[in-house]
């Protein structure tokens, strides 16, 4: 069996997966069980996953909190919201809606175990697969390319099929990737969502040394990782965040921390070689006048808002280009890994939650009042 073939007999696992009956291993975890609001997470025994030819069982040390699991469990991502997250958030606490469009590109396998980002230890390898790597510290890329780098078409871990939100979580062999370093388990675990989303925007982008980038969100997961991949690149970053967080922003490589407000009254137009923006929003506008002539502006997220207005006269006479970002590069998790173990790049852990306590930290999220990313850490299982 190759790893394609792993990757996509994932997708085919639904509803189903939690028959209490089974007398097999458990493990704990939190069940997504649908759209809706915080009541929806569960944390309960399941059966634990057995790792099939070509696949692997993590044992799951850290799993980062991401916007993507707070929007997947909403609906968000469906064509009827055009809200911002936060304020479909506070609608689903109040009413919870049934989307069959609510997933990335496909309805959501609920009951689902979510949770995108893994750092942890191989506790069992299934058949044909490198039993070298059992008790390695490693991390999965969540992002899987099924047909290879040349489709576009992805398979997305705690989207697509059960993710880390578990004390175990199984995945294609191919998508584990070893990792060397003295960071801790919830560093590790920060990583894979936020800095490979953000690397991935920077090469699609093509930055290079000494070009102006302007980080929207930069204080969040993606854009905290943003600027310091994009300085890592050689690149003159500005940041745009809140002034009470200006300080940790710059703290991570931020060669200039500007408000919100500095690229919609203007004092930016004109001035910045590529816009990396997971905000949207009213904003949006404001950030094509920001780019000089033949500029890109690249985006892989919306918190702010999906629906967005500007003059597309801005975009046309000035020669800008506009990208959009899901699926990873081939280059993308690599890079990250050959970051990390050469210490150019360190992520900002606002948190630590018991796995327990995600609805508390999905809840603290969404305040947004911290600097980079809460993680989830599981209790030692118990076997």
């Amino acid at each position: 069996m190759t790893a394609d073939d792993a990757i996509h007999r994932q997708t085919r696992v639904r509803a189903g997966r939690f028959d209490l009956s089974d007398a097999g291993p458990r493990m704990r975890a939190v069940v997504t069980t649908g759209n809706g609001g915080l009541d929806t997470l569960e944390y309960r025994a399941v059966p634990r996953p057995v790792p099939e030819a070509g696949e692997v069982l993590v044992r799951v040390l850290a799993a980062g909190v991401n916007t993507t699991e707070i929007n997947t469990r909403l609906g968000w991502y469906s064509a009827a919201v055009d809200g911002s997250t936060e304020s479909t958030a506070e609608a689903e606490e109040r009413r919870a809606t049934l989307r069959e469009d609510g997933g990335w590109s496909a309805p959501t396998p609920f009951p689902l175990i979510q949770g995108t980002d893994c750092c942890g230890r191989v506790a069992e390898v299934g058949p044909g697969c490198d039993r070298g790597t059992l008790g390695r510290r490693v991390l999965v890329r969540p992002c899987m390319r099924p047909a290879g780098f040349g489709s576009m078409e992805t398979v997305w871990m705690g989207s697509d099929f059960d993710g880390a939100f578990a004390e175990y979580v199984r995945v294609p062999a191919s998508e584990v990737f070893l990792v060397e370093c003295d960071w801790s388990d919830a560093e590790l675990g920060a990583l894979p969502c936020a800095y490979g989303t953000a690397e991935n925007m920077l090469g699609r982008a093509g930055v290079t040394e000494g070009e102006r980038v302007l980080v929207t969100g930069a204080s969040g997961g993606v854009g905290s990782a943003a600027v310091q991949l994009a300085r890592r690149r050689g690149a003159v970053v500005t940041a745009v965040a809140r002034r009470s967080k200006a300080a940790q922003v710059a703290a991570l490589g931020a060669d200039e921390v500007v408000s919100g407000r500095d690229h919609i009254d203007g004092s930016l137009s004109g001035k910045v070689d590529v816009v990396v923006d997971n905000v949207g929003g009213p904003a949006f506008a404001g950030l094509l006048g920001a780019l000089r002539r033949g500029g890109r502006y690249v985006t892989s997220g919306a918190i702010a808002g999906p629906l967005v207005t500007f003059d597309k006269r801005t975009l046309y006479l000035n020669d800008l280009t506009v990208i959009g970002c899901t699926a990873w590069d081939e280059p993308v998790f690599p890079t990250l890994v050959d970051a990390v173990e050469r210490g150019e790049i360190r992520p900002a852990v606002a948190a630590t939650y018991p796995l327990a306590r995600v609805a508390d930290a999905q809840r603290d999220f969404l305040e947004k009042r911290h600097v980079g990313k809460f993680v989830l850490i599981p209790e030692a299982p118990q076997d």
